[in-house]
């Protein structure tokens, strides 16, 4: 399985941003699909999941209401649609999977696939 994680870059606070993990190897739909995030020094922490049956679990409550996953099967991609973002939203995001699980984890090396990463910068 292979992931390609696109859609990062610079926004202002406040601002929107939609990331796209493609995935190749696997249907989508059989994968739970984790996004992570990481500031340079600090662990990878978890974001949320989503799990083979399209539902969202969140790994930090403070994400909630800003933060929306979403899967596209016939694009065999999952989304991460990020808004009012802060500072604190800066970081590396990765999305990660794991074949055949219905259900997901916010620890990282319960995934055995990685993307590359992308950008998320927030500044004014």
């Amino acid at each position: 399985v292979q992931l390609v994680e696109s859609g990062g870059g610079s926004v202002q606070p406040g601002g929107s941003l939609r990331l796209s993990c493609a995935a190749s190897g696997s249907r989508v739909d059989n994968l739970a699909i984790g996004w992570f995030r990481q500031v340079p020094g600090q662990e990878r922490e978890g974001v949320l999941c989503i799990n083979r049956s399209g539902g969202s679990v969140f790994y930090a409550d403070s994400l909630k209401g800003r933060f929306t996953a979403s899967r596209d099967n016939a694009r065999n991609a999952v989304y991460l649609e990020m808004k009012n973002l802060g500072p604190e939203d800066a970081a590396v995001y990765f999305c990660a999977a794991k074949p055949g699980s219905t259900v997901c984890s916010g620890n990282r090396f319960w995934y055995r696939y990685w993307g590359q990463g992308t950008q998320v910068t927030v500044s004014s």
